[in-house]
């Protein structure tokens, strides 16, 4: 189909496996760390801060060297979390968790920027009629906030799917088990004549991620025109 071969699917099919659950796994402690950094003030805040951004700045080849330090086999969260059962290092499973530390800083500041938009005044009002924190969370500001969460999904999704540098460090590229779309187009274009297979991946990438953006845009409208007619 589309003229590729079934290895080329299955770097797709497990891209957006991948992609799915970085984002999913990401989305809970992205909105507690996006509420904490617009709406509270704490020793370690300018930290926390350097900390979720950090991604963003290093290699991704030094994020991926990190983590082959720390969940490899070898590494004092991989050997204990082993034990368990659970292996991170050259399974789909560390493409996942890669993926999510890359895409994770992108999530937040989209969340953050709507969260600081809402008027902290709205929350103070619907504190002070005796509601708790989490009501008026869940009921005041999450409604409001619900197009810039979906922002941050989509460019979590689309970071997550561009991955590259820190998965192939981390788990290495093994076809059908972690091989990703970035991962088989740099593979394609290391074989003479191949080039034909990276270009139609390419367009499945772009096709993906436009589709992506529209439909984030469709979704983020459609929730803005329910919230200003509740």
């Amino acid at each position: 189909m589309w003229g590729l071969d079934p290895a080329a699917w299955q770097a797709v099919i497990l891209s957006l496996k991948v992609s799915a659950v970085a984002m999913l796994a990401s989305l809970p402690l992205g909105i507690l760390t996006a509420y904490a950094l617009a709406r509270w003030r704490f020793p370690g805040h300018g930290l926390l801060n350097g900390l979720v951004h950090l991604p963003l700045v290093l290699p991704p080849v030094v994020t991926g060297y990190l983590l082959l330090l720390a969940f490899g086999t070898q590494g004092p969260v991989g050997a204990f979390l082993e034990q368990l059962g659970l292996v991170f290092a050259f399974r789909w499973t560390g493409a996942a968790l890669a993926a999510a530390i890359m895409c994770f800083p992108l999530m937040v500041r989209a969340i953050r920027l709507s969260i600081e938009a809402v008027d902290p005044k709205l929350e103070q009002a619907a504190a002070t009629l005796g509601a708790p924190r989490l009501r008026v969370f869940l009921t005041v500001t999450l409604p409001l906030i619900l197009p810039g969460i979906l922002a941050g999904m989509v460019l979590a999704f689309a970071k997550a799917m561009g991955e590259f540098g820190a998965t192939i460090t981390f788990v290495s590229n093994i076809p059908g088990q972690t091989q990703t779309l970035p991962s088989a187009i740099y593979a394609f274009l290391q074989v003479p004549g191949a080039e034909p297979q990276a270009a139609r991946l390419v367009l499945i990438a772009v096709a993906v991620a436009m589709g992506a953006l529209i439909l984030s845009e469709w979704l983020s409208r459609a929730i803005a025109r329910r919230v200003a007619g509740a």
